[in-house]
């Protein structure tokens, strides 16, 4: 008896988080295979140092694959998994599904205030967090200096779309693998639709209008389609509808891309000189603008959250508390360097010693704390999201016309085709889930 009580009191993590450690438990993790949590993964023998009754049980996969797999597992109750790392998409859908277990009584250590604002609000539901933020992002355009410097170009603080076009015919140079330009072209909602759908606002463009009416087959979809196929056929790698954030993060760290608009998050590794071979060359601006200048723009956040299906939540709120933490942040700069911390979630993390590294540290926070995921379109439209649509039949829809995009960008079809056909099924999906009527 005595044994066990004492596996059951309370102890302090060197971080100062209590935590109750709980005898024999087995967490079982499903993440994504991105720089980041392949860093968590390495570092949490240290967590199960300081709780030695608590197992971790780690499932890493792919991004779309990762997807699929937590949403039907939480949707049947399946509870294969204790953790989940999950976007703010799905954290207040499944909040409001009563699929999530709250984040309630956050001890002070934990300082939720020190959570960006707008990263809190969408992890929230009712009131209550629903997961605990690992890091966030917006969306940045990331260049090459000495490339630049070479074709005598300077990038503009808010570059255009007409401007990235012509830097990109300017600095490719395909004989020597190197190309002006990439973008995401891997089918999936979170893959090459979250980037493609911040061009079509770019240039005025929707999903649905008002009345939920399919906004696909459109001029503005036309105008973004085109210019996306033609600039990645004309300057992108080869193979660039295969290619996703982990693969163009590879192909710019290698030195193989020009120019890479995409998540911020992506900057800690490409200035890391043990990661990037072009660290000392890269520069940033904005998000390229279009016809259409503001609205919605990207605000991404990667949280860990505890399905209601678990059967460990203590064990896995101790996890999850502890790999959001302060503390967990100072291991990383401790272990990895300060440019490896996780990115765009807490305000303390913004030190002296990270912005000395990390160039790029406070047009991030800038672009987070500014991002306006509930802005307009060129037109009023029903939803919120960026780079997404927050409603619940968005996986489905924005995967399958992510499917289209890609055919589009491989040339299996016309721009012409691809919209026609996405328009027809994500007119008939989002009928046949009730909007509109």
């Amino acid at each position: 008896m005595l044994r066990k009580a004492l596996a059951m009191a309370t102890i302090l993590t060197a971080g100062g988080l209590p935590s109750l450690a709980l005898a024999d438990a087995t967490l079982t993790i499903a993440t994504v295979n991105n720089v980041q949590m392949i860093e968590m993964q390495k570092l949490s023998p240290e967590f199960e140092r300081q709780h030695p009754d608590v197992k971790l049980r780690w499932v890493v996969l792919e991004e779309n694959t990762l997807r699929q797999r937590v949403t039907t597992d939480i949707a049947t109750k399946g509870g294969q998994f204790d953790i989940l790392t999950i976007g703010n998409y799905e954290v207040p859908i499944w909040a409001k599904q009563k699929w999530l277990t709250p984040f309630d009584n956050l001890p002070a250590s934990f300082d939720v205030d020190d959570i960006l604002k707008p990263v809190r609000d969408g992890i929230s539901y009712d009131g209550h967090l629903y997961a605990l933020p690992f890091y966030a992002e917006s969306v940045m355009t990331l260049y090459r200096t000495d490339l630049f410097k070479k074709a005598g170009l300077t990038m503009p603080e808010a570059p255009t779309y007409e401007q990235i076009r012509q830097f990109a015919d300017k600095i490719t140079d395909k004989p020597n693998q190197i190309y002006g330009i990439c973008l995401r072209g891997k089918p999936g909602w979170g893959e090459n639709m979250a980037y493609f759908s911040t061009l079509v606002t770019a240039h005025g463009g929707q999903w649905f209008d008002t009345k939920w009416d399919t906004k696909i087959d459109t001029p503005e979809w036309k105008a973004a389609l085109t210019y996306y196929t033609d600039i990645l056929k004309a300057d992108g790698p080869p193979g660039a509808s295969s290619n996703g954030f982990n693969e163009n993060l590879a192909l710019f760290s290698s030195g193989h891309c020009g120019m890479w608009i995409d998540a911020t998050s992506a900057a800690g590794t490409v200035y890391d000189k043990k990661q990037s071979q072009v660290a000392d060359q890269v520069g940033f601006a904005a998000l390229p603008t279009g016809s259409f200048k503001g609205g919605p723009t990207w605000l991404w956040s990667w949280n860990l959250a505890i399905p209601a299906s678990s059967k460990q939540p203590d064990a896995a709120r101790q996890f999850v508390t502890w790999a959001t933490s302060k503390e967990y942040a100072q291991l990383v700069a401790k272990t990895d360097g300060y440019v490896n911390v996780p990115p765009g979630t807490r305000a303390s993390a913004n030190t002296p010693e990270y912005k000395q590294v990390a160039p790029f540290a406070d047009f991030v926070v800038a672009a987070i704390n500014n991002s306006n995921p509930t802005g307009q379109t060129k037109t009023p439209r029903p939803y919120v999201g960026a780079q997404y649509v927050g409603i619940p039949e968005f996986q489905a829809i924005g995967t399958q016309v992510g499917q289209t995009v890609a055919a589009a960008l491989a040339g299996s079809n016309t721009v012409e085709q691809a919209l026609a056909s996405a328009q027809a099924a994500t007119a008939r999906s989002i009928r046949q889930a009730g909007y509109g009527k």
